[in-house]
Formats: C-alpha cells, sequence, structure tokens
C-alpha cells in the first residue's frame, strides 16, 4: 500500500534529481493524485508537494489536455481515461516479468502459483503459472475478486492502516464466497493482525471450498504485489505450509530483484 502522505512528502523531495524537472514534478503530481485515491484540489497539491500554485496549475493543465487527467465539473482534479491503457500494459508486463519467478515456485512447491496487484478496490491477478498435478487450481489472469475473501488480498492489504481497510470494506461490502469466508470488518482486520505477525497470508477455504492458498508481498515492488500459491486443501496442509512459505518469501525477494532491475534504464 502507499505509504502514508507525511513519508511520502519525505521521500520525494529527498529524491536525486538529474532528469527534466518538469517531467518528475508531473509524475510526482500523478503519484500523489493516486495516493489521495479520488479528486483532488490545487491547493491540497500545493500543501503536499511544496510547489507552488501557478506550477501546479501549469503542469495540471498540461496533464488534462494529454488526457492523464480530467478536470470535474466542481473544478477539482482526477486521473484521467488515458492512464487505463498505460497500466494496463505495465500489467501485462509485471505478468512477463514475474513468470519465471512463479515458474520456480511451482516447480518448488507443486502448487499453481499466481500474481496479483491492488487495483482501486478488487485483487487483480497479472501471471499464474500453473501445477503439473492433474488436479490443480486455475485462475484466470485479468480476473478480479475481493480482497477479504482472498489470501493475495490479505497480504496486500496487511501494510494498510486500520482505518483505510475498514474504509475499503465499507465501499466493497463483505460478501459471502463460502461460509469460511470472513464477513465482519474486526474478523478481517483479526486476520491481517496475524499476517503482520506470522509473515503470510492464508486463505482457508474462504474463496472457494476445498482450496487452500498462501501469499505473501512482494517487498520494495514498484507497486503493491503480492504472491501466492494454491491447491487442494488435502496438498497445503499445515505441515506443508510449514515448507512453503519459506520458498515463498524466498522467490518474493527474487522477484523482487527482477522488477528492481527492470526498472533500471541503460542510459
Amino acid at each position: 500500500m502507499p505509504p502514508s502522505s507525511a513519508s511520502t512528502t519525505d521521500a520525494r523531495s529527498s529524491a536525486p534529481s538529474g532528469g527534466v524537472q518538469s517531467l518528475e514534478r508531473a509524475f510526482d503530481l500523478l503519484e500523489r493524485m493516486a495516493d489521495a485515491g479520488g479528486e483532488v484540489g490545487l491547493s491540497e497539491l500545493s500543501a503536499s508537494s511544496g510547489l507552488p500554485l501557478p506550477t501546479i496549475h501549469r503542469l495540471m493543465r498540461t496533464l488534462v489536455a494529454c488526457g492523464y487527467v480530467r478536470q470535474q465539473a466542481n473544478r477539482r482534479y482526477a486521473l484521467g481515461p488515458r492512464l487505463i491503457r498505460l497500466g494496463e500494459s505495465a500489467s501485462r508486463l509485471l505478468g512477463t516479468w514475474a513468470r519465471p519467478s512463479l515458474a520456480r515456485l511451482v516447480e518448488e512447491t507443486g502448487e499453481t502459483a499466481n500474481m496479483a496487484l491492488l487495483d482501486g478496490d478488487e485483487v487483480v491477478y497479472v501471471a499464474q503459472v500453473p501445477s503439473k498435478h492433474s488436479m490443480r487450481m486455475f485462475t484466470e489472469v485479468g480476473r478480479r475478486v475481493l480482497p477479504h475473501s482472498t489470501g493475495v488480498g490479505k497480504a496486500l492489504l496487511s501494510g494498510a492502516p486500520d482505518d483505510e481497510v475498514r474504509a475499503l470494506l465499507a465501499r466493497t461490502g463483505m460478501p459471502a464466497a463460502t461460509e469460511k469466508t470472513i464477513t465482519t470488518p474486526d474478523g478481517f482486520l483479526a486476520a491481517l493482525d496475524e499476517v503482520r505477525r506470522t509473515g503470510y497470508a492464508v486463505d482457508d477455504n474462504e474463496q472457494e471450498i476445498g482450496v487452500r492458498c498462501l501469499a505473501v508481498l512482494v517487498p520494495d515492488s514498484p507497486t503493491a504485489a503480492a504472491i501466492s500459491i494454491s491447491g487442494p486443501a488435502g496438498r497445503v496442509t499445515e505441515a506443508a505450509t510449514e515448507k512453503i512459505v519459506p520458498v515463498l518469501h524466498q522467490v518474493a525477494a527474487e522477484l523482487s530483484e527482477v522488477l528492481a532491475d527492470s526498472g533500471q534504464g541503460t542510459g
């Protein structure tokens, strides 16, 4: 999840600069708008970024003209539709980069491996490598699910403040996919505490009866990402969990390095 606005401001203001300043500022504003999660006013952007209002106005006017930002009827600003195409392309690339790591996860655990992101209030699966077992789990790449009933959803939300989690759950509701699904905010927050304590998330028959899933966050990912394995509950037992979780953490760390290397230019 994105850091708080205070820590975000500190990190960005101290970031080294060696490129085109106006581009750096424009992308900074887009990220701040994404962190805000909705509409934002020029004065709010000025306060959080430290940039003067005339500079903010000029940059936003350019972003609106390009379609990356739109101005609402109330004169506040929101992210624009042209970003959707960029996001979809980036998600596909992320899935491509992740596949070798997921393939290794399948080799090590024998179970289907997935990678998922939090997109708005939903979890979206961006990559999968299936198990070689005849009885295996399958989740279509691009599928969207609510986070409260999935292991990856718990992992992705484990770094979020409780009030943000409660707000998300209020927006989505907590429908029961099975009789094991957590359907109360307090129950879900307790599950997130367990994820923080143990370092991994479990979906124990909560999305589908007979299926058990283990998930961990990808550390230092450019966007919050989680990887998981899923398989029949008869195979993904408590005993198997003790062996699988360390492999999940190892592959997540390797994938973090892959994503960091992918983001480096060759300038």
